[in-house]
């Protein structure tokens, strides 16, 4: 807990805290016993409880507020795992897309949202021409496990993420400029 009741903690002191919780139940779990049970029953309790108390604030907010919430990483992610985030799934996907476009295209590539079937999420991938194969710099396989784990990150409502990948065709050149010799 925090030294003052109105201290915040920053983003690195909360993704610590995340891990450390992790640790803690991963321990708990593997440990026998009726303790461990009610240790993890009440940590599950807890967790339902806050994520009530965290749909009531979302009942209570109008639209500009609720996107704001949803808009904090932190609070996106609760909002993800009590399954009260006011974006639908699809929509956090494709922006997550969006935001890694520059860096796929820095590489020679292009990444594209396709959308989604049933609870499977298609992304177009367009790997580099020009002798680049699967991708400039890092290989294709890179770049789809990045695309994979931006999309599952924001939406695991989805159960997988499966590039529709594409090679991009060699630049036009006319026949006509490769047999004309010029005039005599």
């Amino acid at each position: 807990m925090a030294e003052d009741a109105g201290a915040r903690l920053a983003d690195p002191d909360v993704e610590a805290r995340l891990g450390r919780l992790d640790d803690l139940l991963d321990g708990l779990e593997s440990a026998p016993g009726p303790t461990t049970r009610s240790a993890t029953e009440a940590v599950a309790l807890l967790t339902e409880v806050y994520g009530e108390a965290l749909a009531r604030v979302m009942d209570h907010a109008d639209e500009h507020v609720a996107e704001r919430l949803a808009e904090d990483e932190l609070l996106g992610h609760l909002l993800v795992l009590h399954g009260i985030h006011p974006e639908p799934a699809e929509r956090r996907a494709a922006r997550a897309v969006e935001r890694l476009r520059p860096a796929v295209r820095e590489r020679g590539g292009d990444v594209e949202w396709a959308g989604v079937e049933g609870q499977v999420a298609r992304v177009r991938l367009t790997t580099g021409g020009g002798g680049c194969g699967s991708g400039c710099g890092g290989g294709g396989s890179e770049v789809t496990d990045a695309v994979r784990a931006a999309v599952l990150a924001v939406a695991p409502e989805l159960t997988a993420v499966e590039p529709l990948t594409e090679k991009t065709a060699p630049a036009f050149v006319p026949l006509t400029t490769l047999t004309h010799r010029g005039a005599p």
